[in-house]
């Protein structure tokens, strides 16, 4: 196995888990920039929407539900809201398309939206919802904004990832459960994976480009994301309190507030602390620490999710899973 572990390795920002998403953005003045931030109409991805947006960004916010997406976004200046489905390659490809047409540039993409450890549950091509949803969807949407990408001249692709990945690597025999039994947990922590992969291979091939990618951990956060596991699952995550409301229980470094989750991503989007780097995996507002794939301490990325040689497998394999030659 063949890791980028030369440059994982943190740089003391001097944020830490605490650290807002407002105070990630460095002082930074977006004015004129424009955003696409899947998910970006309800938890982390409001927040980042809220913050970029703010700081003087146009933000383009895909929903595959429009309209709670219209309510929660109301109060937010210079919003842009379109319909997509990550799970509908044709919606893919209709909003990219839409996009394309406006001959703007593409600055700042934030791969937010996803889904944790549901039933299983199949898209239209057969692909687990999980796969499909958190990095094949996100793999073709990003293929097709790759012009705009390259016309910003100084671009950056975050994909938001977890913890989750220690649970396991990308199986590139059978992603798609079809010949093994289904695990909610292992399909999370495979398609969690596959996203810090993807921002591996994505900025190997985009930085001649100046398009640079990078993987965030927001932390522990309760969100609508965790709507599919039931309250002892939330109990023993830490994430039910007293009266059986889902709440956070604890704050430490792992477990944060909605504005403190969204500090990794909006860094690693923006923050001039990060120029002329990427391709690799971030967590409390600065780069991880590269770890053995046996290390006990739940911080760190391990081996299988920095891997250029699984990159390059997660490559291929997404293109033929999606039909798309990426960069063509």
């Amino acid at each position: 196995m063949i890791n980028n572990y030369s440059i994982q390795k943190p740089i003391n920002s001097g944020f830490g888990p605490r650290t807002t998403a407002k105070e990630a953005l460095g002082g930074k003045i977006l004015s004129g920039k424009i955003a696409i931030v899947t998910g970006g109409y309800s938890g982390l991805g409001l927040e980042i929407t809220r913050v970029l947006a703010e700081a003087g960004a146009t933000v383009i916010v895909p929903a595959r539900r429009v309209e709670q997406a219209q309510e929660t976004l109301s109060t937010i200046p210079r919003i842009e809201l379109k319909k997509l489905d990550l799970v509908d390659p044709n919606s893919i490809d209709v909003f990219a398309d839409e996009f394309l047409k406006t001959n703007r540039p593409l600055h700042i993409l934030v791969n937010c939206a996803g889904i944790m450890a549901n039933p299983l549950k199949r898209d239209a091509r057969g692909y687990e919802s999980q796969f499909a949803t958190n990095h094949l969807g996100h793999f073709q949407l990003t293929a097709r904004l790759w012009p705009a990408l390259v016309q910003a001249k100084g671009a950056r692709v975050v994909s938001v990832t977890s913890r989750g990945h220690r649970i396991c690597g990308v199986d590139f025999n059978d992603p798609n459960f079809n010949n093994h039994d289904y695990d909610k947990w292992q399909a999370y922590g495979q398609s969690k994976t596959a996203k810090a992969l993807f921002a591996t291979g994505l900025d190997k091939r985009g930085k001649k480009f100046n398009v640079r990618a990078f993987s965030a951990h927001p932390g522990t956060i309760v969100t609508n994301l965790s709507r599919s596991l039931t309250d002892e699952e939330m109990r023993l995550m830490g994430a039910l309190d007293e009266d059986g409301n889902r709440a956070l229980v604890k704050y430490d470094e792992e477990f944060k507030s909605i504005t403190e989750g969204a500090a990794t991503i909006v860094w690693c989007a923006v923050n001039s602390q990060l120029d002329g780097k990427g391709g690799v995996y971030c967590e409390n507002v600065d780069i991880a620490e590269a770890v053995s794939a046996d290390n006990s301490d739940p911080s760190g990325v391990r081996p299988w999710a920095v891997s250029t040689e699984y990159a390059e497998k997660l490559w291929r394999l997404s293109e033929n899973l999606t039909g798309i030659k990426f960069l063509d």
